[in-house]
């Protein structure tokens, strides 16, 4: 009985192994180079495997062939920090490609690892948030109103969580924008993205809103975006607002 305890004890004492380490645990350890790693998209995400990126909504009638696919991403790394992300879905890596490959992993952990990118604020060339926003079984847009908050995040890394944030969650995206649009601290140009993101949403999430910041929003630049866009809509509403303001 002292024998076996004493085995399991060097075991409990021994380092990690390899395989437990965490997903940023990982990509830090190759020092510098070039890493792939997979995982899966969610569903209606399609790709030809190089330039072309998009999410199949459908119809009742119609419907685009759109097989289960992988998002496939290269980081380049320098000292032990990523410089440069490359996001593919389909295709597959060219044989004899010098990188680390990292396999497939959990789309929530590859998830969470890009927001962490994004919130960082570092110069990255890429995009570290489409990645995060084509993961499966995935719920990041409270990750992306944590990033489009803090003014000491880079303007154009909050531009695009707001971009990204008008894409992702729906009725309650569309809520979370209006909030945005209509916080008199927050930067203008934040706010004007956040207008347009709106503009996004279907009729009966983001016209309301549209109209909220038209009638009432104290920024005369943002009520002029959001009537831009409420042009754009052609939807009844909006031009029952025309009509009252210019009568």
């Amino acid at each position: 009985m002292r024998r076996i305890l004493h085995v399991l004890l060097v075991f409990s004492a021994l380092p990690a192994a390899a395989g437990a380490q965490t997903l940023p645990q990982r990509i830090a350890a190759l020092g510098s180079g070039t890493v792939h790693l997979t995982f899966a998209a969610r569903p209606g995400v399609c790709g030809d495997g190089l330039h072309s990126i998009r999410v199949v909504e459908g119809n009742e009638e119609w419907q685009e062939d759109c097989e289960p696919q992988q998002v496939r991403v290269a980081l380049q790394v320098h000292d032990r920090r990523v410089t440069e992300v490359r996001s593919y879905v389909g295709g597959r890596w060219r044989p004899g490609v010098s990188a680390t490959d990292l396999g497939t992993v959990r789309p929530q952990d590859a998830a969470a690892y890009f927001i962490s990118l994004a919130e960082r604020g570092r110069d990255i060339s890429g995009d570290p948030l489409l990645p995060a926003t084509l993961a499966d079984s995935s719920t990041i847009w409270p990750a992306l109103l944590r990033i489009v908050r803090p003014p000491a995040v880079p303007l154009e890394t909050r531009r695009t969580a707001i971009f990204w944030l008008g894409q992702a969650a729906g009725a309650a995206a569309a809520r979370s924008l209006d909030s945005i649009a209509g916080d008199s601290a927050g930067d203008r140009e934040v706010r004007k993205q956040a207008v347009f993101a709106l503009s996004q949403r279907s009729g009966n999430e983001g016209v309301p809103a549209l109209l909220r910041v038209a009638r009432s929003n104290p920024d005369p630049e943002l009520r002029k975006t959001a009537l831009f866009w409420l042009g754009q809509s052609e939807d009844p509403r909006a031009l029952a607002l025309f009509e009252e303001i210019l009568r």
